[in-house]
C-alpha cells in the first residue's frame, strides 16, 4: 500500500463511518426530524452500518482501519510502527469532513434550533459524553469496550489461517474477507447495545476528537459547550484499549 493511498482510503472509509454515524445521532435528537426519539437501538445499528460502509470502501486502499486503537493493535502485532502517524492522519481528517458532511446534511434542523424554546445541546451528535462523570469509570469503560472490538479483529486472521501481516495485503484489509467486515459492523452494534451505555462507547479516538472539533468550529445556532475537560477519555481509553488487545493477543496467540 502507498502512502497516498492509505492517507486516501482511510480519510474516505473515516468520512463515512461519521457521516452515518452522527448523521444517526442527528436523526435521532434534532427537532423536525423524521427519526426524532426513535433511541438507544437505532442508534447502535447506524453505527455498525457506518462501520460496514466505511470499512467496505476503504478496505482496498489501506486495510480499513478507521480507527487509531485499530491501528496501534494491528502495529503492536505486526511489529510495523511506520505507517501509524499517516493512518491516524487520514483517520482524524476523515473524521472532521464525515462531521461536516453530518451537518450539512441536517443543516436546517440545525437551523432550527435558533428558537430558545426548543433549542437543545448537540454535543451528543458528534461527540461522546458519560451518563455518571467518574474519570476512572469512564476510562476504564472504554478500554474495556475497545479490547473487545480490537481483539476480535486481530482474531480473524487466526480463523481464517493466515497471519496479519498476509491479511494486510489482501483487498479486504486487516479483516481477511467481506464476511469479516460484515461481522465487524455487527461487533460494533453489539458493542454499542451492551457496553455503550456508560460512556457512548468512543472505541475510538478519531470519531470523538474529529466531530468535537467539528462541533467546536462550526456555525450551529445555540449548540452548548464542547466539553474538552472531558475529550481526553474517548481519546486516552480507546489507545490503551489498542494497545492491551495488541499485547494480549501476541501472548494468547
Amino acid at each position: 500500500m502507498s502512502n497516498g493511498d492509505i492517507f486516501v482510503g482511510e480519510l474516505i472509509g473515516t468520512a463515512i463511518l461519521i457521516l452515518f454515524g452522527a448523521g444517526v445521532c442527528a436523526a435521532v435528537t434534532l427537532n423536525f426530524s423524521k427519526a426524532k426519539a426513535a433511541g438507544w437501538v437505532v442508534i447502535a445499528f447506524g453505527w455498525g452500518f457506518g462501520v460496514l460502509a466505511g470499512a467496505y470502501t476503504a478496505a482496498p486502499l489501506s486495510g480499513g482501519h478507521l480507527n487509531p486503537a485499530v491501528t496501534v493493535g494491528v502495529a503492536v502485532d505486526t511489529g510495523e510502527w511506520s505507517k501509524v502517524p499517516l493512518y491516524i492522519l487520514g483517520q482524524m481528517v476523515g473524521a472532521i469532513l464525515g462531521a461536516v458532511l453530518a451537518w450539512l446534511v441536517y443543516y436546517a434542523q440545525f437551523q432550527a434550533n435558533k428558537d430558545t424554546e426548543t433549542a437543545l445541546p448537540t454535543l451528543g451528535i458528534f461527540s461522546t459524553g458519560p451518563e455518571i462523570r467518574n474519570p476512572v469509570a469512564n476510562l476504564m469503560t472504554e478500554v474495556i469496550a475497545t479490547i473487545g472490538l480490537v481483539l476480535p479483529i486481530l482474531a480473524f486472521g487466526k480463523n481464517d489461517g493466515i497471519s496479519i501481516g498476509q491479511i494486510q495485503g489482501q483487498d479486504a484489509g486487516i479483516y481477511g474477507s467481506g464476511i469479516s467486515i460484515l461481522l465487524v459492523s455487527l461487533l460494533v452494534v453489539g458493542i454499542g447495545l451492551s457496553l455503550g451505555g456508560p460512556t457512548g462507547y468512543a472505541i475510538n479516538p478519531a470519531r470523538d476528537l474529529g466531530p468535537r472539533i467539528a462541533h467546536a468550529l462550526l456555525p450551529i445556532p445555540n449548540k452548548g459547550g464542547s466539553d474538552w475537560g472531558y475529550a481526553y477519555v474517548p481519546v486516552v481509553g480507546p489507545l490503551v484499549g489498542g494497545l492491551l488487545a495488541g499485547l494480549i493477543f501476541n501472548a494468547a496467540f
